[in-house]
């Protein structure tokens, strides 16, 4: 594999077994030359090896004190094309031109501040707005499991780019799953942490979206978090997910949710993360969380977004799918909005309501298995006219509408050899405690490795 993700990373580097060069180099060139799932749409060039010889001046300088303050020295991250960066071109999946200033967003800035070599841009579906990767301006990025399938989205094309290897971690985003989905449709971990946490700018009106790290360990996740979290001015959202709660992850009451049409071969691998929790000393009961008008509340929200920020001129060159969700959008009026606000209020009520029984819930985290990669769902969900684009994911949508921390994990394999992810969800700003939590399961269920990552391990070991 050519990333070994980031701990593995900089252990080797620490070791001197590796150089931040050679390690940039081959990941580059591999990201030009061995991407066959289409995770990448940009690949960096000189700026990337620049930041990697600087990693290594300051290895040979300070030794293992180099990591004291820049935590990701030499490990390289990808940028979700959703997310502006200084050097890489940001379309955003779309033909329409992105006239946002070309400077590094935030986290982006951050994760460099720490020692991180930005390698590429991964792809995503038109501003995200799709649980696919499917596009206008690239090929749709397939899973690394079954190149058949889709890596799902709409970070799709950063959890492929983990999943093979293609970069030690990834930064997404998740406005309604874009980040967990993908994440357990690849057999990788997937972390939206509470809203605010990390600064999301420009941010959005409808408070969906967050901004999260995808990597192959929990550890890698929740260090790329801490970098990228914290206040800043351009989000006024920022840091109201900064407070931790003070508990540990032992004998925990947790809240087991099942959603219906969830697939018996996901049930039955989801049931050994629950197994899992129970040997560990938890409490875990079912519970059934129930709000209604949910979904339809989350179309309106995401539609009435999607209108506001598209003119009718630009029309034409809109992806056809986004097209019919910016309709809708325009066929509301304010009435519906706040209706669609007051749904999203009861259901605040109803889980601070569940959180007070329960520590943490925990569920599979996408009740089907991948679909076919050309389709933005499965076969009942995929014309968008019906505007069930992401009824498919009932156990994502929640938690974006909440604010909650969520984290999703890979609970195991399918019978078709399909990777099922396992979901762990806290209160607004447990994030500390959902991660802990993570951590100890991810120790008892592994880690899945795709079949086409074997083929890439020899690629810098000396």
């Amino acid at each position: 594999m050519t990333a070994h993700g980031v701990s593995r990373t900089r252990e080797l580097l620490r070791r001197g077994e590796l150089s931040a060069v050679e390690h940039t180099t081959a990941v580059l060139s591999a990201a030009r030359e061995r991407d066959t799932l289409d995770a990448y749409v940009a690949v960096a060039g000189e700026e990337a090896l620049r930041a990697a010889r600087r990693a290594d001046g300051r290895i040979r300088e300070l030794g293992a004190d180099a990591w004291r303050t820049m935590p990701l020295l030499g490990t390289t991250v990808s940028v979700k094309d959703l997310l502006q960066t200084r050097h890489l071109p940001t379309r955003r999946g779309s033909l329409l031109p992105n006239d946002r200033p070309r400077e590094d967003a935030p986290a982006v800035a951050r994760l460099r501040a720490a020692g991180a070599v930005v390698v590429g841009k991964t792809a995503t579906s038109e501003y995200g707005w799709s649980a696919s990767t499917v596009s206008r301006v690239a090929p749709p990025t397939r899973n690394p499991y079954d190149p058949r399938l889709t890596a799902g989205g709409s970070s799709g094309g950063a959890a492929a780019a983990v999943a093979t290897g293609l970069c030690d971690a990834a930064l997404g985003t998740d406005g309604a799953g874009s980040i967990r989905i993908p994440a357990a449709f690849c057999g990788v971990v997937g972390y939206k942490p509470s809203l605010g946490r990390i600064p999301y700018v420009p941010n959005s009106a409808d408070r969906l979206a967050h901004q999260g790290p995808i990597a192959r360990t929990v550890a890698d996740a929740a260090l790329l978090a801490e970098v990228m979290a914290g206040p800043h001015p351009a989000d006024p959202d920022s840091g109201l997910g900064s407070l931790d709660a003070p508990r540990t992850a032992r004998a925990l009451r947790i809240g087991w949710i099942e959603y219906d049409g969830t697939a018996d071969d996901v049930r039955r691998v989801a049931e050994q993360a629950r197994l899992a929790l129970r040997d560990q000393g938890h409490l875990v009961e079912d519970v059934e969380v129930r709000c209604t008008h949910l979904y339809p509340a989350l179309v309106d929200l995401l539609a009435a977004s999607e209108a506001a920020g598209s003119r009718p001129e630009d029309d034409e060159w809109a992806d056809p799918g986004r097209l019919e969700v910016i309709r809708h959008g325009r066929t509301l009026g304010g009435a519906d909005v706040i209706r669609a606000e007051e749904v999203r209020q009861d259901l605040r009520a109803t889980l601070r309501t569940v959180m007070d029984r329960y520590d943490i819930l925990a569920m599979a985290t996408v009740p089907v298995e991948p679909f076919a990669a050309d389709a933005v769902g499965p076969p009942w969900a995929a014309d968008v006219r019906d505007l069930q684009w992401l009824a498919w994911a009932p156990a994502s949508y929640p938690f974006n509408m909440t604010g909650q921390p969520a984290l999703s994990l890979p609970a195991g394999l399918t019978r078709a050899g399909l990777p099922v992810g396992v979901q762990l969800v806290g209160p607004v700003g447990a994030d500390g405690l959902v991660v802990q939590l993570a951590g100890r399961l991810e120790a008892d269920l592994g880690t899945p490795v795709p079949p086409g990552a074997r083929v890439l391990e020899p690629a810098i070991a000396r």
